[in-house]
């Protein structure tokens, strides 16, 4: 406490009023970092969404596409034309491709996009600990 007086001879509620000055500054920029951050990841659940549900309505066309192939078999009467089975089939594979055509690269661009949220994060919080730790040199 002495040492606190000593370093502020001429005004000894300078210190008290130069670390509520820092923790305001301190709230600031961690406000204004969570707001970054949160309009950044806004559209994430997309890409999210996307990489979870395609590949389900893969598998839902796929379902219908063997659905198709088994009606044909009804209709042809003979299990053994391919002519019967092939278009539903076909439109499984397809239905198959698409939802994986769709799934993979959401999961990719959301593993890209999360690692850049995390860096960036990480890089406002060193700027906002090499700051207050710039304020605390300069203004203590």
């Amino acid at each position: 406490m002495a040492e606190s007086k000593s370093s502020h001879p001429g005004n000894p509620g300078q210190h008290s009023a130069t670390l509520k000055t820092i923790n305001v500054i301190q709230r600031a920029l961690s406000r204004a970092s969570s707001v970054e951050l949160t309009k950044l990841e806004r559209n994430m659940s997309f890409l999210a969404t996307t990489a979870s549900v395609a590949p389900f309505i893969g598998l839902f066309g796929t379902v219908l596409g063997i659905i198709r192939a088994f009606t044909g078999l009804g209709t042809e009467g003979t299990a053994t034309t391919i002519r019967a089975v092939a278009p539903g089939i076909a439109e499984a594979l397809i239905a198959t491709a698409a939802g994986l055509f769709a799934a993979i690269p959401a999961v990719i661009a959301y593993n890209y996009f999360v690692h850049q949220l995390k860096e960036m994060g990480s890089a406002m919080d060193d700027f906002s600990l090499e700051f207050l730790n710039l304020m605390e040199r300069t203004f203590s």
